[in-house]
């Protein structure tokens, strides 16, 4: 190895950056992002650092777990796609073999972190969410059903589940109604994002809805989703006991986010007036789903 490269530290450096690459970050950002509201709500109150210290960290191995156990298991068609082409296993920096040996072992201490350090339920929460995105979304649907990421994007909805465990021990109808929530945010929030490089995911030969159907039907499954999504935010404060504030942000949100994707359906039926701009829904949704959990988070913190 040439001697500046070993002084510099380079390799190991570009190394690391490939094991974190393989755990998608921004994906593991957003899922821990609904994790905190949650246990704030369980707990009504702050639950405590070091509780949320460890429920974030386990959440974090649990889904960078799941995330390199996809990139191992989609390596083939990573190569194919632009968005991903880059990505670790395509550009050799790292082998399968060491995708698969860190994935199963980001997977081991994730789940005997919560069996050791928070609760069994949550361990055995965390070994269903890594299942089910790695068996049930990535082997099973993805390749075979465009409803792929409706069903599979169940397993993003596990971190309030394990959340809610890891304050109370237990499951309630308000961890089901953040379940409901998210999992109704998923297809409008993906299928956009799959409307800009559905000719990625032709070539892939990846069924995604919107290659496989026209603008317009993806434009309403999309309004469909959204609706349910945020009949279910509304239907949380009262099962949760927020208050007006979640509810003001919540109403305001809503509005929000609807009317971008009433536009991106006037657009699917009104080619001629321009772009979908499919991905300002994509962005929208995020903002969108970050407004409501920092509500959430917010609302039983208030002295009311």
């Amino acid at each position: 190895m040439h001697p500046q490269a070993t002084v510099s530290g380079r390799p190991a450096r570009s190394k690391l950056r490939a094991y974190v690459a393989l755990t998608k970050p921004r994906i593991i950002e957003l899922l821990l992002i609904t994790t905190v509201p949650t246990m704030i709500v369980a707990a009504d109150g702050w639950p405590g650092w070091w509780l949320t210290l460890v429920t974030l960290v386990g959440g974090a191995f649990a889904a960078g777990s799941a995330n390199a156990f996809n990139m191992y298991l989609d390596r083939d068609i990573d190569r194919l796609m632009n968005r991903t082409k880059q990505r670790p296993l395509v550009t050799g920096e790292l082998t399968p073999r060491q995708a698969v040996v860190f994935a199963t072992a980001l997977g081991a201490v994730s789940i005997g972190w919560f069996a050791l350090l928070v609760n069994a339920v949550s361990a055995w929460l965390t070994l269903a969410a890594i299942l089910l995105y790695v068996v049930f979304y990535t082997i099973i649907l993805k390749r075979r059903t465009s409803q792929n990421i409706v069903w599979g994007g169940a397993a993003g909805c596990m971190p309030v589940l394990i959340g809610w465990s890891a304050v109370t021990g237990s499951l309630d109808w308000a961890a089901l109604v953040l379940f409901l929530i998210i999992f109704f945010w998923t297809p409008p929030h993906y299928w956009p994002l799959s409307m800009k490089f559905k000719k990625d995911y032709a070539r892939a030969g990846v069924p995604m809805l919107p290659v496989v159907a026209d603008d317009v039907r993806v434009a309403r499954q999309i309004l469909l989703y959204a609706a349910a999504m945020i009949a279910c935010t509304f239907v949380l404060a009262p099962v949760a006991s927020l208050g007006w504030v979640y509810v003001a942000a919540a109403v305001v949100a809503a509005a929000w986010f609807l009317s971008a994707c009433v536009r991106l359906y006037r657009r699917a039926l009104h080619p001629e007036r321009g772009k979908l701009a499919a991905m300002k829904v994509f962005h929208v949704s995020i903002t969108y789903l970050t407004i409501v959990f920092v509500a959430v988070a917010v609302d039983p913190l208030l002295p009311y």
